[in-house]
């Protein structure tokens, strides 16, 4: 399966929606991206160069950079979560329906159909722009092709703003919060349950060890007027080997969303203060760290007045972290509706996909508007 090179011929709304179908076509479950960023390198106009094309990245710029421009990226993700029953896709009225697309093919759709614009109007802007397309996203940070892709291209650190297109309903979502995985082991000693005196019951240990997770409400962390909510969750537990004996092991899995106020450190010792029992060890199995608040970017105001966008935090874990790690600035902004993603019934709305475009195209043309002005 190949996405069409152009599709000039439809108008925006039907050719971001046709686009959009032949990405979620090409299957690319995170690990397994080569076919769809060959296709979408195929894809890209005259005009873009590839800077990197390895291990899953694929950077392009275009061909003409300008001296002491402000460098603009747009960034997608092109790996998906397994499909379920949703694969291929289809059109069903006005929406585009399959695994993907919401999350985010649709996004990768105007990417495309902003860069097509860029290169037929290089002088309509004061910004360059660059595409940044990569896959084991949906994979732990353990895995990221980004992190790897930054430290061999030291150009990156260049980029003024990086637009993370994550579904966030064509609203301007800044931050993200940080995401801690632990797996919590509870011991005790087995016996006979006729004689459970003679042993220590794990499974009793852990309802007292993990209390204090269940009954922890939800943390508001307020940062330049925007609240985000710290949650810890047990998201699995097992434990016992028969119905007639003590159990001597328990082991758990605690998910821990923070606020971009902590540390990965900070939030490692948080999550030990709340597990306090000695018969209780924590192991961090994966720690991505949270994502500034980028909205004192000049940048960010612009996007945010091309298309009068709702600013709000990002209750969630996105790659505006690991741009953060590079020193470079980053904002969630993308057609897809967050509600959607990675369900059965995923699917996104066209006219999403054209008012993205629209705000993009707004957000890049900024200069033209005020000269008129």
């Amino acid at each position: 399966m190949t996405i069409s090179p152009s599709h000039l011929d439809l108008g925006l709304e039907e050719r971001l929606a046709v686009r959009t179908l032949d990405l979620v076509n090409i299957a690319s479950v995170s690990g397994d991206e080569a076919a769809i960023l060959g296709s979408i390198g195929g894809a890209l106009p005259e005009g873009f160069d590839l800077a990197d094309r390895h291990d899953a990245v694929l950077f392009a710029i275009q061909s003409m950079r300008r001296v002491d421009t402000p460098f603009v990226v747009l960034a997608g993700h092109v790996d998906t979560v397994p499909a379920n029953g949703n694969l291929p896709g289809s059109r069903e009225g006005g929406s585009v329906v399959g695994r993907g697309s919401a999350d985010m093919k649709g996004a990768l759709a105007v990417m495309l159909e902003v860069a097509t614009w860029a290169a037929a109007h290089p002088d309509a802007t004061d910004l360059d722009v660059g595409l940044l397309f990569f896959g084991r996203e949906e994979l732990p940070i353990t895995q990221s092709a980004l992190l790897p892709f930054f430290d061999r291209d030291l150009a990156t650190r260049s980029i003024d703003l990086a637009i993370v297109m994550e579904p966030t309903a064509n609203a301007i979502e800044v931050g993200c919060l940080g995401n801690l995985n632990a797996r919590i082991i509870m011991r005790g000693t087995a016996a006979h349950t006729a004689r459970p005196w003679l042993g220590r019951n794990a499974i009793h240990t852990a309802i007292g060890a993990l209390a204090p997770i269940a009954d922890l409400p939800p943390r508001d962390v307020e940062i330049d007027g925007l609240v985000f909510r710290e949650v810890v969750s047990v998201t699995s537990i097992e434990g016992g080997i028969a119905v007639n004996v003590v159990p001597d092991r328990v082991e758990a899995t605690v998910n821990f969303r923070y606020a971009p106020t902590r540390s990965p450190a900070g939030a490692e010792e948080r999550l030990r203060e709340l597990i306090p029992s000695g018969d209780a060890e924590l192991i961090v199995i994966g720690n991505a760290s949270p994502g500034p608040v980028a909205v004192r970017n000049p940048l960010v105001e612009r996007l945010r007045a091309a298309g009068d966008l709702d600013v709000g935090p990002k209750q969630a874990w996105t790659s505006v972290a690991e741009f953060a790690t590079v020193g470079v600035d980053a904002i969630n902004f993308g057609p897809g509706d967050p509600q959607y993603a990675h369900r059965d019934d995923e699917r996104i709305d066209t006219a999403a996909l054209v008012r993205s475009f629209e705000v993009l195209r707004g957000f890049l043309e900024a200069r033209e508007a005020q000269k008129e002005g």
